[in-house]
């Protein structure tokens, strides 16, 4: 067979397969979990985070929000919004963690999916009409009745590496950039993302060295996030989920892989089975959706579905240029059947909506009715 991103080394992936099972079949269970957990093994002490801090509020006619930020124990500070309904009955409510995407846009994190103190921050307003409906979709969360943690993650916003600290080769033409703007611009922000996009590159060979994974270390701080909601006075402990688009949708299922505290996840249009995906659809993704080895010892959907009988929503866009549709019905039916086998089919649910990459309004709306099912 001929796939057109290997061309002559299209006979590659026989010779890997020859040598190796290539995406076997891993049922959920007990073993799925450890073989999984083992994949993605990077973890500091507890997972709580450190110094933990309230750094600023602000209200709205519906939301009341907080800045929040902590240590994960390297690197800069977390910095995240936590947005709560300003009218809501009982005290503990149910929980969400938002998870920003990937988007090939590293300069913001939280602020692409959630409105802080100054509402819209600058320049996303055609980021946002693309992908998410024009709408700050944790805002609205909040507003359903849900306190909603959005934080950065490694590599993005407050997580960001600076570009002083990226290779010269990356960082030449983004500085010269950067020297002739200021404050931030459309343009300065473009470059960022054009240099990040590279140096990406690097860190994931950083944590090989390091004896870790880009998605490890993603997933480590998603769950610093969640033991953050778990501490808090005003929120159910037993009733948090998890919700994201794309490198969101990514996380998601990273943390519902490796975090027995989620208890509903939503992953939006990040979803196929990998065979598919070998002939033009790797290119297009983050180094977060190829844990090294999970194609020895399963598929991405057998990942995301390691802790059935866990709730867990797929939303498919089924003309999303990022995956083939041949993959993502795989991947639907992989992982209704691991619900079944689990005894609890209906805790699958898997729609596909006629749209491209995105998390639109009718989407949104059908994911978060879920998660109040779900998490009430």
């Amino acid at each position: 067979m001929i796939y057109q991103d290997l061309g002559p080394y299209s006979d590659w992936v026989a010779a890997a397969e020859s040598a190796y099972a290539l995406f076997p079949s891993l049922p959920p269970g007990i073993t799925a979990q450890r073989t999984v957990r083992q994949l993605l093994d990077f973890s500091i002490g507890t997972e709580k985070p450190q110094a933990p801090t309230i750094d600023g509020q602000w209200q709205t006619p519906r939301i009341i929000g907080e800045e929040i930020s902590w240590s994960v124990g390297y690197g800069p500070r977390t910095r995240a919004y936590l947005l709560r309904p300003r009218h809501a009955p009982g005290h503990r409510l149910p929980a969400i963690v938002a998870l920003h995407d990937h988007g090939g846009f590293k300069y913001y994190g939280k602020e692409k999916i959630a409105d802080g103190p100054g509402g819209e921050a600058p320049f996303l307003k055609a980021f946002r009409r693309q992908f998410y409906g024009r709408r700050a979709f944790a805002n609205a969360l909040a507003e359903r009745g849900f306190v909603v943690l959005v934080p950065d993650v490694f590599l993005w916003g407050s997580r960001r590496f600076p570009l002083s600290a990226m290779p010269l080769w990356i960082r030449a033409k983004a500085i010269q950039h950067h020297r002739k703007a200021s404050p931030v611009t459309r343009a300065t922000i473009r470059t960022y993302n054009q240099a990040a996009a590279e140096h990406e590159h690097v860190v994931e060979k950083y944590c090989t060295l390091l004896g870790t994974t880009l998605a490890a270390m993603v997933s480590y701080e998603d769950r610093v996030a969640v033991n953050y909601l778990r501490s808090r006075d005003d929120v159910a402990a037993q009733r948090i989920g998890c919700v994201g688009l794309s490198g969101g949708g990514c996380r998601a299922a990273l943390l519902q892989a490796t975090c027995n505290h989620i208890h509903a996840t939503v992953i939006v249009g990040m979803m196929s089975r990998y065979q598919p995906m070998v002939d033009t659809h790797v290119k297009y993704h983050t180094w977060m959706f190829w844990p090294p080895g999970l194609s020895r010892v399963g598929d991405w959907p057998d990942l995301a579905g390691c802790r059935a009988p866990s709730p867990l929503m797929v939303q498919y866009a089924s003309r999303d240029e990022l995956f083939p549709l041949a993959g993502m019905r795989g991947a639907h039916h992989c992982l209704r059947q691991h619900y079944r086998r689990a005894g609890a089919a209906k805790n699958y649910v898997g729609r596909f909506f006629p749209v491209h990459h995105s998390f639109d309004l009718q989407m949104q709306e059908i994911a978060f009715a879920w998660l109040r099912s779900r998490l009430r």
